[in-house]
Formats: structure tokens, sequence, C-alpha cells
């Protein structure tokens, strides 16, 4: 059986099942039952696009069988359209099948979540935690291009305008989908303003990009929880709040610690500190789960392994390159202004390719 044939099987399963769900949506059960109808709403909108594509595709295909009967036609022009003919309808149908096998490719059930996005900043010092601070100004530009919402949830600030770590939230549509790639560490080469000999430095800030754990992801039990209150401090230690409003949140299970003391209300840190660690503890469930599936195996873009370098900004050269997949651009500032798209793209096409193999 060919590529052809085989794609041609699946997808005559799939719109098997997408009729089934046209005729499940329509029967009283489903539409008095919000909760199973909303379910088959959903899959049934996930197939529609998959489901129009090969409906075209074998519309294509009935045209180029009839158009193979022109091709023996005794009539010189005949032939000669039908030729032309033939020529866009097979383009039409390779172009098909390519978007019908990308359209097959299962879909990363978090893709449509909210993104944790923790910024560190690493090896370097103050230019290392002033990095921290562009890359966090090139993330919020790029949630404001994509009309996200940010919140900050945590923050550590340096008294020159750096940040040691920062943690926020990002809402908004398919946030995941398209900054799930940004994870890893991110190494800048530039001249410090501090530097008075003018050497190139390299300093790096690790970027952690987590997808938002809904209740129903990760329960957390209360009994498993230690919270501890103390009082909220600034840069160098001073204190910023007079009363007990900082809460620390200890995971006793898996020893996971989480502080907020950005806000004055302890019941609000108390809630983003919750939303932090049910991130991060379905991050590491995640993790485990692929490393049981396999040791070894590492997909192209990386797997939450942090310690891996996966792009570098020079400065002098005003340059930007993303070591996982080999591409080098030279619009530094416009990236760094949260024009993010044509990195993310390439990225996003890449894994597609990958996939696909």
């Amino acid at each position: 059986m060919s590529d052809t044939d085989t794609l041609f099987g699946k997808l005559t399963e799939v719109e098997k099942r997408y009729q089934e769900l046209e005729a499940a949506l329509v029967q009283p059960e489903a539409r008095n039952n919000s909760k199973e109808y909303t379910k088959l709403a959903k899959e049934h909108s996930s197939l529609e696009e998959v489901i129009t594509c090969f409906r075209e595709w074998r519309h294509v295909t009935h045209e180029l069988a009839d158009n193979k009967t022109l091709l023996e036609d005794p009539d010189p022009a005949v032939c000669e359209m039908a030729r032309e003919e033939q020529t866009a309808l097979e383009a039409r149908s390779t172009q098909l099948q390519d978007d019908l096998r990308r359209l097959l490719i299962p879909k990363d059930p978090l893709d449509e979540k909210n993104v944790l996005l923790e910024i560190r900043a690493g090896t370097g010092g103050e230019e290392a935690s002033l990095f921290a601070a562009n890359l966090f100004r090139m993330y919020t530009r790029y949630a404001e291009r994509n009309h996200w919402k940010l919140e900050v949830m945590s923050s550590s600030t340096t008294g020159l305008g750096g940040i040691k770590e920062i943690i926020s939230m990002i809402e908004g549509k398919r946030a995941y989908s398209r900054l799930k790639f940004e994870g890893g560490v991110h190494r800048v080469q530039r001249v410090p303003e501090t530097e008075a000999s003018g050497r190139i430095h390299t300093s790096a800030v690790t970027v952690a990009v987590l997808p938002e754990a809904d209740d129903v992801d990760v329960h957390i039990d209360e009994k498993d929880l230690r919270i501890d209150v103390f009082r909220s401090s600034g840069p160098g230690g001073q204190s910023v709040n007079t009363t007990d409003s900082a809460v620390r949140i200890t995971h006793i299970p898996s020893g996971l610690v989480v502080s907020c003391q950005d806000e004055k209300s302890q019941h609000k840190n108390k809630a983003k500190g919750l939303k932090i660690l049910r991130a991060r503890l379905l991050e590491r469930a995640r993790e485990e789960q692929q490393a049981a599936i396999s040791a070894s195996r590492r997909s192209m873009v990386g797997s939450g392994d942090r310690s891996e370098r996966i792009r570098t900004y020079n400065f002098p050269q005003s340059r930007i390159t993303d070591h996982r997949i080999n591409l080098t651009l030279y619009t530094l500032d416009r990236v760094l202004d949260g024009e993010l798209d044509p990195v993310v793209d390439a990225l996003n096409t890449s894994h597609q390719a990958e996939m696909l193999s």
C-alpha cells in the first residue's frame, strides 16, 4: 500500500468519526446534557479543518481521473488544455496532501493553556540581571502584540534595574503553543555599560515556560502544604511592608518551595503561589512521564532540560542565533522589541517537520 493510500484510509476513518459526531450533536440526549454537548462540539470543531481539506483533496482526485481521459482526445486543442489542467491539479493535490499530513500530527493538549514564564539571571553577575530585564521586556512586548494579558506573580530586582528572578502569568489564545520552545539557556554577548575597557562579556539567563495547571490537572491536598508568612523585603533587604503579607508555600511530598511577596494582601500572595506551585508540579509530572517513556529520547528542541544553551544574542553584530535549528537573524533590536514571530514560526515549522518524518 502506498503512502497516499495509507493517508486516504486514515482520513476516511477520521471522516467517519466526524459524521458520527454530527449525528450525535443533534440528538436530544446530547442537547440536554451541556457537559456532554460541549465535549462533542469541541471534538467536532477540532476535526473540521482536516475534513474540509480532505474533501477538497478527494474532489481534486476525481477531477484528475476525469482529466486523464481528455489527454487522449483526438482534438489537439483539447489535449493541450487537458495537459495544462493536469499540471495545476497535480500541484494542488500535492499541496493538499502536505496540508493533510500536517493537520494529522497529534496536537499538544497543552497548546491552548496559559503560560507561567520564569526568567532567572544566570552566570554573569549584574550583566546577567540586566539581560534578564531585557528578555522580560521582550516577552512583555510580544504579549502586547498578541493581545495577551501579562501579570507579574513574583519578582526580585537589583538596584541597577536588573532582574534576579521574575515569574509572570501570560493569559491569552494559544500562549503556550507560541512560547513553549522558549525554555532553556539564553546567552548574551555584549559590552556591559560598566565595562571601561570595552571588552565583550558573555552572560546567561535561564527561561522556563510552564503551562498553567488547572485544579483538574494537579490536585493539591491542603494537608500536604506548609505555609509560612513573613514580612516583604525590597532590594538590599529593606522592609517594604509592615505586615506579614509575604507567603512561602512548601509542598511537603515533592519538596518544592514557592515564595510570593509582590502583593500587599497575604490572601493574594497565597493564590499566586498556589498557581506557580501547580504549574511546577505539572511540569515535573510531564518530565517524569517523558523520562519513563525513554530515558535517551530527546525532542529536537529540548525536553525540559534547561541546562542546554538554546539561543545567543550578539549585540556587536546585531545577531540572534537559535542553535537548535541553526537559525540566524540580523534583526536583534526588533526581536528584543517583541518581534518574535520569525523565530517562533521557524521553531514550530521545524518541530512539525520532525513530527512528520
